[in-house]
């Protein structure tokens, strides 16, 4: 066995500490232009590795800031995609505020802006012109459908690409109505390959000493995320099926929950237990791909068995003869879980005004350092960075003198 290898003593296995990966980033810094979910959500994730990122927003906010019930300058969704940043307010079309921001990007190592496409160039802060300021920068833009192309002038939002992905599609009800997740599915995901783009564009800068320009959509990450289900799509001639099946839901006296039968084993102990072992020769459902056939028809059968049984009941004798299968859960009942209670998948945080929340543990990272645990409000740490940056007096004057009436005017979504 390798030295390094972890040990195994029957069900317990010794684990050797995790690697800390929290200061990753250390000396990196962000300027991060971008609002509402998908490049918060990066960059989030570039501040939880260490870097140091400034969240350039406009006096009135960050429109992300009014999804969701709002306390102060926060709701839940702007609390947890801006953690452990800073905020600047600054009106970048007023020449005091673009004379900052020109101050703050040359010395960030990534610049990322998501405005409809042409916007930023119009506010003097185009790839050449952060380039000409800063020549290794890496330069991101976050659009809704990219920077070229018939569609890239379209305003859109998550729900609209979850429609064009196909993704309503795939997760359409059993009397086949296209529905949208109930999350911004689209949004995060996106999120996800930015930052895992920026890491690579970081590793190819150690390499070269050079940056470079990355055009990031939430058209193109919504599909990429569905990539192998869209080829699926195409070599079934437009009629993908389920892997196999009993798969899903199936509903309890008190709730329900997700059963998956890929084995035939699995399934003869699933019709055992329910009482009905004559449906493994059902000539319905007898071979799998009778069942993936048939799979409604089935479905509904079970349903019908399942319901007298309490959801722990059904567990229990299920999980206790092998069937792969789980409560379905609230994120109520989830948070309370034992199994997530004794991972400590997420911990309580102070979100200010928003009381505590829970906040879930990033994988490969856990809890987030304390300093990290921060979400500012618009523009709290405008005159700190300013200075930090070399800002003069004079022009912090300028650019900050009515900050404070600013903030306290109404906002609106766009």
């Amino acid at each position: 066995m390798n030295g390094s290898a972890a040990i195994w003593f029957g069900d317990i296995r010794e684990k050797e500490p995790a690697m800390d990966l929290s200061q990753s980033f250390e000396g990196i810094r962000v300027c991060d232009l971008s609002q509402g979910i998908a490049g918060p959500h990066a960059t989030m994730l570039l501040a939880q590795y260490g870097a140091e990122v400034v969240k350039v927003e406009p006096p009135v906010g960050d429109w992300g800031r009014l999804l969701g019930p709002q306390c102060e300058d926060h709701c839940a969704h702007s609390w947890h995609y801006n953690l452990g940043k800073k905020s600047i307010a600054l009106n970048l079309k007023a020449a005091a505020g673009q004379e900052i921001l020109t101050k703050i990007a040359s010395q960030c190592d990534i610049f990322i802006e998501s405005f409809r496409p042409g916007v930023i160039s119009r506010l003097g802060f185009s790839y050449e012109a952060v380039k000409a300021i800063r020549p290794d920068v890496i330069y991101v833009s976050v659009s809704g459908f990219g920077q070229t192309g018939p569609y890239s002038q379209r305003g859109t939002v998550d729900s609209l690409i979850q429609g064009f992905s196909g993704m309503m599609v795939m997760n359409r009800t059993a009397e086949g109505v296209p529905q949208r997740q109930g999350m911004v599915a689209a949004d995060v995901v996106t999120g996800l390959y930015v930052f895992s783009s920026l890491t690579a564009a970081l590793a190819s800068r150690q390499q070269t000493g050079e940056g470079g320009y990355l055009d990031l959509s939430l058209m193109q990450a919504a599909a990429a995320f569905q990539g192998a289900k869209i080829a699926e799509f195409h070599a079934s001639g437009g009629e993908p099926k389920s892997f196999y099946g009993p798969v899903g839901y199936l509903p309890t006296c008190d709730g329900g929950v997700s059963v998956s039968c890929r084995k035939e084993e699995h399934y003869a102990l699933l019709c055992q237990v329910l009482g009905r072992a004559d449906l493994t020769s059902d000539v319905r459902f007898k071979f799998g791909e009778d069942r993936v056939r048939n799979e409604t028809m089935l479905m509904q059968v079970l349903a019908q068995l399942t319901q007298p049984w309490t959801t722990a009941a059904l567990l229990k004798a299920l999980q206790d003869v092998g069937v792969l299968v789980e409560r379905v859960q609230s994120y109520g009942e989830w948070l309370n879980n034992e199994q997530v209670l004794a991972m400590g998948a997420y911990r309580w945080m102070n979100a200010g005004a928003l009381g505590q929340l829970p906040l879930v543990s990033l994988p490969g990272i856990g809890a987030p350092r304390p300093n990290r645990c921060r979400s500012p409000g618009i523009g709290q740490d405008s005159i700190a960075v300013c200075r930090q940056f070399g800002v003069g007096e004079s022009l912090i004057d300028q650019a900050t003198e009515r900050l404070t009436a600013i903030n306290k005017s109404p906002r609106k979504a766009p």
